[in-house]
């Protein structure tokens, strides 16, 4: 594959690189509840009552108090803590699985005074919230909306700047003793890739972050960019960090390289809370999510729901239930550039370092409350 279109990043870029507070799909907005209405009653499950069923979607009564007015819930308990623990409780930025697991058996509606604003952490709650008109105020790209912004986008065009994009970026790695594949690879194909959609040389790659060129290219979801070199750094942690994948996906046909993806975003989403507000109030499992009120998706959890999916902390591209809730079904040129920078990325990898594997005694390690990714992957590219 010729790299002649494309010109290799400067060696020192590196140093450019932006602060990601900057993107606002890496910051949560404002989620102060609604003022209640004096006039309405407060609902309360008893404490210690048997669990919601997980069967369907009806209020059923819970563990957790399911209150119109947080404040009726009576006196917070030292600390400001809630008997329900909190996705933001100190070590869930190392594993938050288990505080997502609790969340979804005992406590799958409650409120969060750290957040605050009400959690839902089951599969079903989240995926429906995520589509129905009742909870507003957000976006995913591939939702509805998607489809009516971008009319004229030349789909065979964004796959071959995705592919030679990759391949540079592999070849200039080959040669190494290691690398960073966050820092070196994936910080750079999801931008490198826009740019040379829109024409933008890759030493302008950081204005073009900041700048009108990926907004006019990706619409509503020009702040994608960062979330796709997330979910990439996972997507190749999660590959690496098992031979036998690195066996079956080398070279795997797209179809199996998209399976993995979505597999992928499923175990490991790039944004792991999604926020909304309700307009009216919502049937959930354990109650009743009031109107007016700020609703935390939690949708790393929803992914590792054993309700919908066998064995959900396993990665596993040939699983028969797949599914995934970063992005909708409709069609979006960024959900379209995070699939290709996935099968290009495995493909010119693979090709350019045929021996690629972790460094001894590395293992890929996700940080993040918010969005949530590896840090590093450290490889030997010759093996």
């Amino acid at each position: 594959m010729s790299d002649a279109p494309n010109r290799e990043p400067d060696r020192g870029i590196r140093s450019e690189r932006p602060e990601e507070a900057g993107d606002p799909w890496t910051r949560l907005p404002s989620m102060a509840p609604a003022t209640p209405s004096a006039a309405t009653p407060a609902r309360t499950g008893q404490a210690g009552a048997p669990t919601a069923s997980r069967g369907g979607t009806a209020p059923v009564p819970g563990r957790v108090r399911t209150l119109t007015d947080p404040a009726a819930a009576g006196p917070v308990p030292p600390g400001g803590r809630t008997v329900a623990p909190s996705p933001l409780d100190p070590g869930a930025t190392r594993d938050p699985h288990g505080i997502h697991r609790a969340l979804r058996e005992e406590y799958p509606l409650t409120y969060d005074p750290l957040l605050r604003a009400w959690v839902l952490s089951r599969y079903a709650d989240v995926a429906a919230a995520l589509t129905d008109e009742r909870f507003t105020h957000g976006h995913r790209p591939g939702d509805p909306p998607c489809a009516r912004a971008h009319v004229d986008v030349d789909i065979e065009a964004l796959r071959s700047v995705t592919e030679r994009t990759a391949y540079v970026l592999a070849r200039r790695l080959a040669e190494r003793p290691q690398a960073d594949l966050v820092a070196d690879f994936c910080h750079w194909l999801p931008a490198g890739t826009v740019a040379a959609a829109v024409g933008v040389p890759y030493r302008d790659m950081m204005r073009l972050v900041r700048g009108r060129a990926a907004g006019a290219l990706a619409g509503e979801c020009g702040g994608q960019i960062a979330v796709r070199e997330k979910a990439l750094a996972s997507f190749l942690g999660n590959v690496l960090d098992d031979p036998g994948q690195v066996a079956a996906l080398r070279d795997a046909p797209a179809g199996l390289v998209a399976r993995a993806w979505t597999e992928s975003l499923r175990r490991d989403p790039p944004v792991q809370i999604a926020v909304r507000r309700t307009s009216a109030e919502v049937p959930v499992s354990g109650g009743i999510v009031p109107a007016g009120a700020s609703v935390a998706l939690l949708v790393g959890s929803a992914g590792r729901d054993p309700e919908r999916f066998r064995e959900p902390d396993r990665f596993d591209p040939f699983r028969d239930d797949p599914g995934q809730l970063t992005y909708g079904p409709g069609f979006c040129p960024a959900v379209l550039l995070a699939g290709f920078e996935a099968e290009y990325a495995l493909r010119a990898l693979f090709t350019a370092m045929p021996r690629l594997r972790l460094a001894d005694g590395f293992r890929p390690t996700a940080t993040g409350l918010i969005t949530r990714a590896p840090r590093s992957l450290i490889v030997r590219p010759g093996g």
